[in-house]
């Protein structure tokens, strides 16, 4: 899995004053705890180092290098405006890799289903699962092979086979569907009859 790394400083002031200080700088107010570090962090980082961390359909794990101090870790939160979507706040969760951690891992279809091929239509139902295990063991991506998917039918979290981790979404969940579209639909029905 990619790692990118991402510069804070330390607050020294919590209060809304600097926080509003800190985001027309062009910062983000950031915190970070868990079990990698002996007590929580509060610090700023500029925007821009988000981008790839957040507006990308790929995850990563975070090196945070506050002042000088790299923190692994990985985003459990990020906060956004209601109206400018602007990022308002990250919350980081530090983990040591002796110690497995929960993650989301995006899904990534290969192969050519036989159900598209007959006008079915492509349905994601889950973009990513939930899994656990060691940071070192997670991939880039889970990949679904729907090369024998027919007409109506999915590809379940169950059929999934995995080595290094756990998956904790629920075997009977849908990752992918073909759909079958009304105009075949009204076809299948009047061949039957």
């Amino acid at each position: 899995m990619k790692t990118l790394e991402i510069i804070g400083f330390k607050r020294a002031n919590l209060d809304g004053a600097s926080l509003k200080e800190i985001r027309e700088s062009g910062n983000v107010p950031c915190v970070v705890y868990g079990p990698g570090i002996p007590e929580q962090i509060h610090f700023y980082s500029p925007a821009i180092l988000f981008r790839d961390l957040l507006y990308t359909p790929d995850v990563h794990l975070v090196d945070l290098n506050i002042e000088g101090t790299i923190i692994k870790a990985v985003i459990k939160e990020a906060q956004f405006h209601p109206v400018s979507e602007a990022l308002l706040h990250a919350d980081f969760m530090a983990y040591t890799e002796d110690r497995p951690i929960k993650f989301e891992i995006p899904v990534k279809v290969v192969g050519n289903s036989p159900g598209i091929t007959k006008g079915g239509k492509l349905e994601m139902k889950t973009r990513s699962l939930k899994v656990k295990g060691l940071a070192k063991n997670f991939p880039d991506f889970i990949e679904v092979d729907i090369s024998k998917l027919d007409l109506g039918k999915s590809f379940k979290v169950g059929e999934l086979n995995v080595e290094g981790f756990e998956i904790l979404t629920s075997p009977n969940v849908s990752i992918v569907t073909i759909g079958i579209p009304r105009a075949l639909r009204g076809k299948k029905a009047t061949e039957e009859a």
